[in-house]
């Protein structure tokens, strides 16, 4: 596996390698050993997945205090843009975004730590997203920061009439009315 770290420290692309032949290929897609040798030590409890269509916009989530969520992110199936937002106090990068493609084609997958917002929005037809988290969901805990609060200036790579969203999404609050983590 290639460890790649992101632009804002604590955020990694995982590259697994594939070995292929006529039949298809073979991934190993996670061992604790290497992600925890590059990574550091994470303990995920639980595998969640979802399936969603073009324009599907889900984000940009957090869980707040002693149940912030680092997650282990990548995609099955289609392509989506990833996006993960520095909510940590004092952080240099605070308020900063990365933003990844991740496909079934690509097999990359994303690291995003406690102390973030995330986020993806599907590109392809549909699209069929897994992700690892190290704490329990707490609805009392969730939040969501808003997808496009113009202070972010993220880049979702689709028309804002071609997105889908719930109505929890379309209520986020903006970065300048967050608590810092």
């Amino acid at each position: 596996m290639n460890f790649i770290e992101q632009k804002i420290k604590g955020v990694w692309v995982i590259e697994p390698v594939r070995f292929g032949d006529s039949r298809g290929y073979f991934s190993e897609v996670f061992k604790l050993d290497q992600f925890q040798a590059h990574v550091g030590p994470v303990q995920f409890i639980q595998d969640n997945e979802s399936f969603s269509s073009r324009g599907v916009l889900r984000g940009l989530h957090f869980q707040k205090g002693e149940f912030s969520q680092a997650k282990l992110v990548r995609v099955s199936q289609g392509t989506v843009l990833d996006v993960a937002v520095d909510l940590r106090g004092g952080s240099p990068t605070y308020g900063q975004h990365v933003a990844v493609e991740l496909s079934a084609d690509n097999g990359r997958q994303l690291f995003i730590p406690r102390g973030f917002a995330h986020g993806f929005v599907v590109l392809s037809d549909v699209a069929q997203f897994q992700y690892k988290v190290d704490n329990v969901y707490a609805p009392h805990s969730e939040a969501t920061l808003s997808f496009d609060d113009p202070e972010l200036g993220i880049d979702w790579r689709i028309s804002p009439t071609e997105m889908l969203l719930s109505a929890k999404d379309k209520e986020g609050m903006l970065l300048k009315d967050i608590k810092p983590f």
